[in-house]
């Protein structure tokens, strides 16, 4: 009796990323803010599936430069994308919607932040998670509390509703109205 022998077949792993919440701060102050930020949100969902998206905020600049006044939301998703493909997807989106970099903390026709992908903690060249200003900026904090006043944020679990009770009063941010108002 012949024996054949049955080809190996290997199996290639890859690592995965766990499905876990992210989070992008979203934010403009030139041209048509609210549409920017609409089609953002557009562009972020056809890349991470659908997102939760907390009203907008009016909000003063965070800034010595003259400047008008900022439209800024935050929008979630689940998704296992890997952090760094979460950043560069902010930045296609930013580019897409023609996005010109200026001056430090200037006016802009959009912002895409990466707040957070979980409980990840990463500290490298370009790119820092939880986001550095997170707990400093009302008008983050603000809309994130609306959506999840209770998120255990990294990398003490102390959650947006706490973290904008601690907040000073300047700079301002005010809700101007739903997520069903972007589109």
């Amino acid at each position: 009796m012949s024996r054949t022998k049955t080809p190996r077949t290997t199996i290639s792993r890859t690592r995965t990323e766990p499905v876990r919440q992210v989070g992008f701060g979203l934010g403009a102050n030139l041209g048509d803010a609210r549409g920017a930020i609409a089609r953002a949100v557009e562009l972020l969902a056809e890349r991470v599936g659908p997102l939760a998206v907390a009203p907008l905020y009016l909000s003063e600049p965070v800034s010595e430069i003259p400047q008008p006044d900022f439209l800024n939301t935050v929008a979630v998703a689940s998704t296992a994308l890997p952090a760094r493909e979460l950043l560069a997807l902010a930045r296609e989106v930013e580019r897409q919607l023609g996005r010109r970099r200026r001056e430090k903390n200037a006016a802009r026709e959009i912002d895409v932040d990466l707040l957070f992908a979980g409980e990840e903690r990463i500290a490298e060249p370009g790119l820092s998670l939880p986001h550095p200003r997170l707990r400093e900026r009302r008008f983050v904090l603000a809309p994130l509390a609306d959506l999840l006043p209770d998120l255990a944020l990294p990398p003490d679990g102390a959650t947006p509703r706490a973290l904008l009770a601690r907040l000073p009063a300047r700079p301002w941010a005010r809700r101007v109205d739903g997520p069903a108002d972007l589109a």
